[in-house]
């Protein structure tokens, strides 16, 4: 197997050579060498993965998550760690070991990785970081993922294991009401969607907050002014958000391109919500790097009818409407300067500040979407992915 994987990870360095020059790195972004290096790392994993799958081997995406899985910590001497299931759901709990004069606060983390990847072992530093600085009990949820687990599978997950949590908080020594969702990039699409649904019910102790750090919050518009500024930024590329999404509604990455382009949402329907996803409703000092929008193509009902579910808020909850906005939790955001999503956590910001909701937004100037997960990566560290985990902290200590 040796002598087999040495030539296909040649062919794969070959690849990445090749086409590392086409990515855009800003002078701006926090380290941006160390950001080449963890780039060039992913399109070789990525290279060799595409190698892998057309020899039969395994598919790409079985092998981005075997190297993605990251090694196995040691034991915690500060956090009491296991693994458990929510209403049948995969979970790892984290609990302060130190004695709490009351009751602790609690996290429901839902972990990044566009729908597709992720796992607990992947954000375990992240979770650890998060209850040993906030003195938080953690249960960080492993979510089914796509394309074998279409939507809503992933939504559902979460909303069965908060539920099962919030059901349970006695157990855990949580205070009921200081819990908190939280998640990342594709986890703060379900932490919003989550915090939507449980607005409105009576049978469950209400959310203290959400935290949601550069989600990605709807699918109707890849044009926005962060998509084009930053479509070539790693480590989440323009077509690489459409791609994730479809993956995650679909199964497949069909109509990707006419996604991209706009032609997927009927002009009435976008019409009905440009008051919720227009640039307009973005500030004008983040237009200011060059910003090109593209017309949308003539609308295709044949796409359409492949991707209508985008307009679902569980799915894209930039969509909701105000009356569920107006009774949602106090709000965290954190938004990065160089990431496609930025401008989805803007409109976000917006949307609940219309609606009177209370929120805390935090921008990391020189940031890029991962960032957080890349606090301590493979033995170096990016301040700026700490300062903004740091950020995420202090909010959550001042619940």
């Amino acid at each position: 197997l040796l002598l087999l994987l040495l030539p296909l990870a040649a062919l794969a360095a070959a690849a990445v050579l090749l086409g590392l020059p086409s990515y855009d790195i800003p002078p701006g972004v926090n380290q941006p060498a160390k950001l080449r290096l963890v780039l060039t790392v992913l399109l070789g994993t990525a290279a060799l993965g595409r190698i892998l799958e057309k020899t039969g081997l395994c598919s790409q995406i079985t092998f981005g998550r075997y190297v993605r899985q990251g090694r196995k910590l040691g034991l915690d001497p500060k956090l009491f760690i296991q693994d458990l299931q929510f209403n049948e759901v995969p979970v790892r709990v984290y609990q302060p070991k130190a004695t709490s004069d009351g009751q602790r606060r609690g996290i429901l983390f839902f972990h990044g990785g566009g729908w597709v990847f992720g796992s607990l072992d992947t954000y375990e530093k992240v979770c650890r970081y998060l209850s040993r600085e906030s003195d938080s009990v953690v249960v960080s949820v492993q979510y089914r993922l796509a394309p074998e687990h279409k939507y809503p599978a992933a939504y559902e997950d979460c909303l069965n294991a908060t539920e099962h949590f919030l059901q349970h908080l006695e157990h855990y020594g949580v205070d009921p009401a200081r819990v908190t969702v939280c998640g990342d990039s594709a986890g703060g699409n379900l932490a919003a969607a989550v915090s939507q649904t449980l607005a409105g019910r009576s049978d469950l102790p209400r959310l203290r907050a959400q935290v949601l750090i550069y989600p990605g919050l709807q699918a109707l518009d890849f044009n926005l002014p962060s998509y084009h500024q930053n479509r070539g930024v790693p480590l989440l590329f323009r077509e690489r958000a459409a791609f994730f999404a479809l993956l995650y509604l679909n199964g497949d990455a069909l109509h990707m391109q006419e996604v991209l382009e706009g032609s997927h949402i009927p002009p009435d329907m976008r019409l009905k919500y440009r008051k919720w996803v227009s640039p307009d409703n973005i500030p004008e000092k983040f237009k200011v790097r060059g910003v090109k929008p593209l017309r949308p193509t003539d609308f295709i009902a044949e796409v359409y009818e492949t991707v209508r579910r985008f307009c679902e808020p569980n799915l894209c909850p930039l969509l909701a409407e105000d009356a569920v906005v107006h009774q949602l939790p106090e709000s965290f955001i954190l938004t990065c300067e160089y990431d496609v999503l930025r401008d989805d956590g803007l409109l976000y910001k917006k949307r609940l500040e219309d609606n009177g909701v209370r929120v805390t937004w935090y921008h990391l100037e020189d940031g890029f979407h991962g960032i957080i997960s890349l606090f301590d990566y493979c033995g170096f560290s990016f301040p700026s992915g700490k300062r903004g985990l740091d950020s995420v902290v202090n909010f959550l200590k001042s619940l």
